[in-house]
């Protein structure tokens, strides 16, 4: 780690359609804004380059990572912006007939430092009669990532992730100072528990919480709840975007985490009682170390 310990924050908020051509320069000018505001590391919401709910039109448009236009776009873009570009996620094919829900952390030229495909699959009833079975389309990840920058130390989730507190706390536990956490929360779930499970996050952990969010009504007839957030090691939120799509800014200053951790130790104090049963969250954690 080197003695910068500030950095400036954008997360890119969205209304990703079903045009993959459009959905991409949508995105690529919201990150140029985002560098024109001073941004060193940017983030894109959950599903940036298509948000389709029908698998066949999802894998009519879905490719392998290494054939995907949005990941090659985008490493041009954070190769000539110079920044850190983390696109939230992008629908990759995994397989025939399952997809990956798959971040991409990119460096300042353009290479792929870290992958992170999403764990827990989004498979709910609501209450509307909205209804998700995520699984049935995509393959959930095994490994948690914690990437180590020259100014920080970044893990990585999605979406539904957010609700398993365990992962956040192993993140934490290998070095994590700052959570991301790029989404595409569902209106009513968002309205109940977005800021809520956040702040959760944040104050568990004693990290920042980064969330890129969708936000609106989208062309599939979805509708996202927005509020891309911002949140402090203490449980504040110091930036919130609303419903529409747009780019907010932080600055991250990471004594702020060393300082939450001193005042409430609790990553310090472990575990203390016995699991007998296997947890259910089993999943491996990698560390991608690209702080040198």
């Amino acid at each position: 780690m080197t003695e910068l310990r500030t950095f400036r924050a954008a997360l890119v908020q969205m209304r990703t359609g079903r045009d993959v051509a459009a959905n991409i320069d949508a995105a690529a000018k919201l990150i140029r804004e985002a560098k024109a505001g001073g941004a060193e590391y940017v983030q894109t919401p959950e599903q940036t380059s298509l948000m389709e709910l029908d698998r066949a039109s999802l894998f009519a448009h879905i490719v392998e990572e290494e054939r995907d236009p949005a990941l090659a776009a985008f490493r041009e873009l954070a190769r000539e912006l110079k920044v850190h570009l983390h696109v939230g996620s992008l629908a990759v094919k995994a397989s025939p007939d399952k997809a990956a829900n798959r971040t991409f952390f990119l460096d300042p030229n353009g290479e792929i430092i870290a992958r992170y495909d999403k764990i827990h699959m989004f498979d709910v009833n609501l209450a509307n009669g909205e209804s998700y079975r995520e699984s049935n389309t995509y393959r959930p990840g095994e490994t948690a990532v914690v990437v180590a920058l020259p100014f920080c130390r970044i893990g990585l989730s999605i979406c539904y992730d957010v609700r398993f507190p365990a992962l956040y706390r192993a993140l934490a536990e290998a070095g994590a100072e700052v959570i991301t956490v790029p989404a595409a929360f569902t209106k009513q779930t968002g309205e109940a528990h977005w800021h809520l499970l956040l702040r959760a996050r944040a104050v568990e952990t004693g990290c920042f919480v980064l969330a890129a969010a969708q936000g609106g009504r989208h062309e599939n007839g979805r509708d996202t709840y927005g509020h891309s957030l911002v949140i402090d090691p203490w449980g504040r939120v110091i930036a919130e975007a609303g419903i529409d799509p747009g780019v907010i800014f932080a600055d991250i200053d990471l004594a702020e985490v060393a300082e939450a951790r001193r005042k409430i130790p609790a990553l310090e104090h472990g575990r203390r009682f016995e699991i007998k049963a296997p947890p259910h969250d089993g999943a491996k954690l990698h560390l991608v170390d690209k702080a040198s």
